[in-house]
């Protein structure tokens, strides 16, 4: 097939069996590689879905610039998406916003606002999309996509990733296991493969200090992994369980996803690593995981595969935290 732009080459990403990273003879693990979309994310699938589903009915016309808090990848897909439509795209990161992701941004055509207070939860991100807000309303022709309380969101990963699995996984499927930030990715999958399995449990991973269900603001060092917001699309209904990993286990999660499976992979990619060996521990009988790595490796260089930063991070080797949603 020959696309006529990149963006037409977002989705239809393969799914490997991570059988080297979990050998158990009973417990087959089944990972969609997300990093394989041409901006490098999933995030691709919603930047994609929600201007294309704006231009389709009128509220998106070319001309006109998005603007969104991101840490990243999210911003990355939509200054990729937003230029090949004929929109333009402004960024709100902070300082936490790696070196990497600020020039990648840059080099897609973005422009890039840079937020520097922190807001009462000890973080960025309700500075950031309060700045987002504060630019709309001052600029022309501007309008927020707001990923946390965008319908859309979610909506994409439905009827696209969701449908994928499906079409790629043959027989049951036991648990849906995936990392959370807007929440928009597990609970599309969810929706998706509930229709056709519906007894599927959905286990969240969710970062150490994220307050999205329910737990304590604390510090967090992995950017888009855990957020000190409970995103407006969540709904508690979708998900069965919660395992809160902290930052060390997480890169611990991506070397041993690298050194076994040689995926090199992002820093929510090895949480989803480290939630699947506790639950493989639990387990009292055979199963089908599925999960998604949502982003590559290269991004996080100086982070989870830098060995004085991991070095740096508090104790992660205690039993996370499992909370009922």
């Amino acid at each position: 097939m020959i696309h006529d732009s990149v963006i037409g080459c977002v989705g239809s990403t393969p799914m490997v069996r991570l059988s080297r990273c979990f050998p158990e003879p009973d417990v087959e693990v089944l990972a969609k590689l997300e990093m394989l979309n041409p901006g490098g994310s999933m995030k691709d699938r919603p930047a994609r879905f929600i201007i294309e589903q704006g231009l389709a009915d009128g509220t998106l016309r070319p001309g006109m610039r998005l603007v969104e808090s991101t840490s990243g990848n999210l911003g990355i897909a939509l200054a990729m998406a937003a230029g090949l439509h004929g929109l333009s795209f402004t960024a709100v990161v902070d300082p936490k916003t790696s070196p990497t992701n600020l020039r990648l941004l840059e080099l897609f055509g973005a422009d890039v606002e840079m937020v520097t207070e922190r807001d009462a939860a000890g973080g960025y991100l309700h500075s950031r999309v309060q700045r987002a807000s504060e630019l709309v309303a001052s600029l022309p022709n501007a309008t927020q996509i707001n990923q946390y309380a965008n319908d859309l969101n979610w909506r994409s990963y439905h009827e696209t990733a969701g449908e994928e699995i499906l079409d790629a996984v043959e027989g049951p499927i036991d648990y849906l296991v995936a990392a959370v930030s807007t929440t928009g990715s597990i609970q599309g999958i969810a929706r998706r493969l509930r229709k056709d399995h519906p007894n599927l449990k959905v286990i969240a991973v969710d970062a150490v200090g994220s307050v999205i269900f329910g737990t304590p603001s604390a510090p967090r060092q992995i950017p888009g992994f855990g957020a000190s917001r409970v995103p407006e699309i969540y709904d508690p209904e979708e998900i069965d369980d919660v395992l809160h990993v902290a930052d060390a286990e997480s890169a611990a999660g991506c070397r041993r996803l690298l050194a076994t499976e040689k995926v090199f992979a992002g820093g929510s990619s090895g949480a989803v690593i480290a939630g699947i060996e506790h639950l493989v521990s639990r387990l009292e009988g055979p199963a089908r995981i599925v999960t998604v790595l949502p982003d590559r490796g290269e991004r996080y260089l100086d982070l989870v595969y830098d060995d004085e930063w991991v070095a740096n991070l508090p104790d992660p080797w205690q039993e996370p935290e499992v909370v009922s949603p």
